[in-house]
């Protein structure tokens, strides 16, 4: 995996500045769009959000089409195999150890208390957009999935990879027997020029607020600035491993459509499935270190244990 280069230092704008202002590069991945600043932080990629939230209706929830979800979770153990944690194009970065911490647990649906994977985004977020990719993949390998929907970033004047195409998690639900998976969707992808930002969408509980307040900073995610402290998006993979920020860049998600990305995952040639692919395999690697290395054809698999090799798991 070719190196990425460390963070920039740049100061975030808290407050949202005029509808269409214009993103301007600051590093090789390094952004301020509307309302956010975007930074490279060891390798991944984040937005900075600014502000609380309160509950609101998405009234344009599309439903996430059923053949599309198909492919993404019945990706071809061949090429998950095959791409492993190589991606040649683009750089992936591994979710970070935590050491030390209160594991996180969650109950299942019957009751269980079981490793929980808690997500923190927004719809207008690119870097979300593009990490919800892997992890969905990564999740269907424990589980299955219900209710996610159709979405794209922002397509504002001036923002960060406009129109990533993606989904939201604002209506799932992920069932498993090894693991417990939470979310929030801070944010719609749609601006309110009234209140100069994008409408709120998802609040996170007491518990959770604190849980990324916590672990979401320069303490804990390695390279941050103490500015960028609550970019999106973030990930816990039960308090043992984190994301801050996307694992590989948005721009390999350009000029493709929904349908393109997901239909080329059959496809271990495809730059774009290469860097989706080797997230993939990292966050199983994190995931059957939480279920013990459960199921087995899944955590044995060879792409799997290529991504165990570099993170140094069993």
């Amino acid at each position: 995996m070719a190196k990425t280069p460390p963070a920039k230092k740049t100061a975030v704008n808290k407050k949202a500045p005029a509808k269409g202002a214009s993103g301007r590069p600051a590093g090789l991945f390094t952004w301020i769009a509307v309302g956010l600043v975007v930074v490279v932080v060891a390798g991944l990629v984040i937005i900075k959000v600014a502000g609380s939230t309160t509950s609101s209706s998405n009234a344009s929830f599309q439903p996430a089409d059923p053949a599309i979800v198909a492919q993404l979770t019945s990706v071809p153990a061949s090429v998950l195999d095959t791409v492993g944690v190589t991606s040649p194009v683009a750089a992936v970065s591994p979710p970070q150890a935590l050491k030390g911490q209160p594991k996180l647990t969650g109950k299942s649906s019957t009751g269980k208390t079981l490793p929980e994977v808690f997500y923190v985004g927004a719809e207008y977020c690119p870097f979300c957009a593009a990490e919800r990719w892997p992890m969905i993949i990564a999740l269907s390998r424990f589980g299955k999935w219900t209710g996610l929907g159709n979405m794209e970033s922002s397509t504002l004047s001036g923002e960060a990879f406009p129109g990533t195409p993606t989904f939201t998690f604002l209506k799932a639900t992920y069932t498993s027997k090894y693991l417990v998976f939470k979310s929030a969707e801070l944010y719609t992808n749609v601006f309110d020029a009234a209140k100069n930002y994008y409408s709120p969408l998802q609040k996170l509980t007491a518990q959770q607020s604190a849980l990324f307040k916590k672990y979401d900073t320069p303490k804990y995610v390695k390279g941050m600035q103490p500015s960028n402290a609550g970019a999106i998006p973030f990930i816990t993979y039960a308090n043992k491993f984190i994301i801050s920020g996307s694992s590989f860049t948005p721009a390999v998600l350009a000029s493709q459509t929904r349908s393109q990305i997901a239909g080329g995952l059959s496809d271990s040639t495809s730059p774009v499935t290469d860097a989706i692919i080797a997230s993939v395999n990292y966050q199983t690697a994190v995931l059957c270190s939480l279920t013990k290395n459960q199921p087995g054809n899944v955590c044995n698999a060879p792409g799997v244990k290529a991504a165990k090799k570099v993170l140094a798991l069993p």
